[in-house]
């Protein structure tokens, strides 16, 4: 796909008239999936079944009658993996009538500031915020400007247990595996960004706060909680042709500092001999360098998923066994194989793993989303 001519296209879609509609901020294809699951819920949002082909329910950001559009807002990370998948992710969510705006808000000087510019007239009147990563700094500078009365938070996987936990107890904005790090000059910087998120986001006066789930998690008094059932993702894929064998699913613990590499590659090296797995699906934010020593000492075939691995195991084929560390999918993919004859199983993270950089509330945090996936209620 033409880079160059890619970019420019979404930035030219028009933003909601104003005092109307819904802005999404999303930065990442899971975020942008949980949009599209929460868009097709709303009885009061467009979509491709209200129109004709390739999304017939709006065009070019324009609300059919009596309908609200959705503005999806894709704020560009940077890792090459990430951008394909959403840019796999925004044709999708125009096939659902719903449009889209790019963004190169990072990896260039004056990124975020010219971001922050572009999009201040349509936060400051918009009436809906939905946004994906509470914890994101982007969002963070630019949650203050805007006043919508009806506030979105959507899964960015695991990290929304997190987030209303500390809602709750009133802690820092501040991700799990970065919580015991001593804080930088730019950190403390950004806390002020950080503090002002929080009350935003907390609910009170006229501001409704919603949170849209598939997470074991417990919103604060006065936020709303919708469960994403992933019906649009159960609708649109699938059911998967599911092959004998077993699959394994990557993570991304040694990237983020949590997981000591060598310890890694042993435990992978492992599973694969005793079950016999064949296929190992890379998290999108994985090295290459060590999906190559992966291959080299395991035997496994390396996979590169295009799009979220919701997605990519609902289309299939998959495997009858799917072996994955504590992560998002362990909550998620339950979800979108029920009934399909799949046997998701969780991997527990053994604390010796873990490099000594390791925040303390690592293995807590762990553990926590291993044991919520294996309980009977769930």
């Amino acid at each position: 796909m033409d880079e160059s001519r890619t970019t420019a296209t979404p930035d030219r879609t028009p933003a909601p008239h104003p005092g109307h509609g819904t802005v999404a901020l999303v930065e990442s294809p899971v975020q942008l999936l949980n949009v599209l699951e929460w868009a097709h819920i709303q009885p009061g949002i467009p979509a491709a079944r209200d129109g004709g082909p390739g999304g017939g329910g709006t065009a070019g950001g324009t609300a059919v009658r009596g309908r609200v559009p959705v503005t999806v807002v894709v704020l560009s990370p940077a890792d090459p993996t990430s951008r394909g998948q959403l840019r796999r992710m925004a044709e999708l969510a125009r096939d659902e009538g719903l449009a889209v705006r790019w963004f190169e808000a990072r990896g260039n000087r004056g990124g975020l500031l010219r971001t922050a510019l572009a999009l201040a007239p349509t936060l400051l009147r918009v009436r809906r915020l939905v946004i994906g990563d509470p914890f994101s700094r982007l969002v963070q500078v630019l949650l203050p400007l805007c006043r919508a009365k009806e506030l979105t938070v959507v899964d960015d996987g695991t990290a929304t247990m997190e987030f209303t936990a500390l809602l709750e107890r009133g802690g820092r904005l501040v991700r799990w595996h970065r919580s015991g790090r001593r804080r930088s000059l730019v950190e403390a910087a950004f806390g002020v960004f950080a503090s002002a998120a929080r009350r935003r986001l907390t609910p009170g006066g006229r501001r409704r706060v919603e949170l849209f789930s598939a997470m074991p998690a417990t919103p604060p008094a006065g936020m709303a909680l919708t469960v994403n059932a992933f019906s649009w993702t159960r609708g649109r894929f699938g059911p998967p042709h599911v092959l004998a064998g077993t699959d394994l699913i990557g993570t991304s613990l040694v990237e983020t500092g949590v997981v000591d590499p060598e310890r890694y590659v042993a435990v992978v090296a492992d599973l694969a001999a005793r079950h016999g797995a064949r296929r190992y699906f890379a998290h999108r934010k994985e090295a290459q360098e060590k999906l190559h020593r992966l291959a080299a000492e395991t035997g496994l075939e390396i996979v590169r998923p295009d799009l979220p691995l919701e997605l990519v195991a609902r289309r299939g084929p998959a495997g009858r066994v799917i072996l994955s560390f504590p992560s998002t999918v362990v909550h998620t993919l339950p979800l979108v194989l029920a009934g399909t004859g799949v046997d998701l199983r969780v991997v527990d993270i053994d604390p010796a793993w873990l490099t000594p950089a390791a925040g303390e509330r690592a293995h807590t945090f762990l553990a926590a989303i291993t044991s919520s996936a294996k309980s009977p209620t769930r």
